[in-house]
C-alpha cells in the first residue's frame, strides 16, 4: 500500500477525481481519537449498496403492481430492444430519474446530508438498474448478473493494482485520465457541431450509427470510470492515514458506491449494445 503525506499527496483536479469526492480532498479537519477508518468506511459503502438492492426490489414490485394498465409508450432500444411503458410507469421512472438527480447534487455539495441524500441516490440507481434489466431487457435478463459480476472484476482488478502500486494517482495516470476525457469529448462535440450544420450532417449521422465507434467510445467511458477507482481509492486511503473526522466515512462511501454504479451501468451499456447487434443478426 502507498503511504499518503501532505508533502507527496496528488492535488485534485476536474479530470482525476468524482465530483462526490473531490470535496473530500480539501479537507483539512483532523481527528483527535475518533477518525474515520477502513471497516467503518466499508460498512457505510455496504449500506449504500443495500439502498441500491432495495430500489431494484421497489422497481420489481411497481412493475407487478402496474402490469395490468394499458400499453402507453413504445421505444425501440439500439433500435433492437423494446421499451414498453404506461403512463404510472413513465411518471414514475421520471420521478425516481429526478430524485437521483438531485439527490446526487445535495450529496455533493452539503456533505452532512450525505446519509439521506446518498440513500435516496442508491435507491433511484437500484430502480433504474432494475428497470433497464427486467424491462428493456426482456429475455436478456441474465445481461444484468453478467454486469454485475464484470462489474466486481473491475473493481477487484482496479484495487489490486492500486494497492500493488502498478498504478499510482500521479501525473501520468492524470494524462491518461486527460487525453481519454478530452478525446471523447472531442468527439461529441464534433457530432454536435456536425449535426447543426446541413452540410456535414449526413457525416454526423455516419458516426453516430457507425457501431464500431459506438463501442470504441463506449469501452473509453468504462475506462474512464473503472480509472476513477483509482482517485477514489486514493482519496479513501488519505481520508484514513490522515485522520480525517469519523463523519466523512459517509463522503468516502458514498463516492466510492457512485463510482460502481458508474462502472456498472456503463458495462450493462456495453453488453446491451453488443447483445442487440446479435439479436439484429
Amino acid at each position: 500500500m502507498n503511504t499518503l503525506t501532505m508533502e507527496n499527496r496528488p492535488s485534485p483536479t476536474l479530470f482525476h477525481s468524482n465530483p462526490v469526492l473531490s470535496r473530500l480532498s480539501r479537507v483539512t479537519e483532523r481527528a483527535s481519537d475518533d477518525a474515520a477508518t477502513y471497516s467503518g468506511i466499508a460498512s457505510k459503502t455496504g449500506f449504500f449498496l443495500l439502498m441500491t438492492l432495495a430500489g431494484i426490489v421497489l422497481q420489481i414490485v411497481a412493475q407487478a403492481v402496474f402490469a395490468g394498465e394499458p400499453v402507453w409508450q413504445t421505444v425501440a432500444v439500439y433500435g433492437k430492444f423494446t421499451l414498453t411503458l404506461t403512463k404510472t410507469e413513465a411518471v414514475i421512472l421520471v420521478a425516481v430519474l429526478l430524485i437521483g438527480f438531485v439527490a446526487e447534487l445535495i450529496g455533493i455539495f452539503v456533505r452532512k446530508t450525505i446519509p439521506v441524500s446518498g440513500t435516496l441516490y442508491s435507491i433511484s440507481q437500484g430502480y433504474v438498474i432494475s428497470f433497464l434489466v427486467f424491462n428493456v431487457l426482456s429475455g436478456y435478463e441474465y445481461l444484468g448478473l453478467e454486469a454485475l459480476l464484470l462489474t466486481v472484476a473491475v473493481v477487484a482488478v482496479m484495487s489490486r493494482l492500486y494497492t500493488s502500486g502498478r498504478i499510482r494517482d500521479g501525473k501520468k495516470y492524470r494524462a491518461v485520465m486527460l487525453s481519454l476525457f478530452l478525446g471523447s469529448l472531442a468527439v461529441g462535440l464534433f457530432t454536435f457541431i456536425g449535426f447543426l450544420i446541413p452540410v456535414t450532417r449526413p457525416y454526423a449521422q455516419a458516426l453516430v450509427q457507425n457501431a464500431a465507434l459506438s463501442v470504441t467510445l463506449d469501452v473509453i467511458g468504462l475506462v474512464i470510470a473503472a480509472l476513477f477507482l483509482i482517485s477514489d481509492f486514493s482519496l479513501i486511503q488519505r481520508c484514513v492515514e490522515e485522520g480525517y473526522p469519523k463523519e466523512y466515512e459517509w463522503s468516502a462511501a458514498f463516492g466510492l458506491v457512485f463510482t460502481v454504479i458508474w462502472v456498472y451501468l456503463k458495462i450493462l451499456d456495453l453488453l446491451m449494445r453488443f447483445a442487440g447487434n446479435s439479436k439484429k443478426d
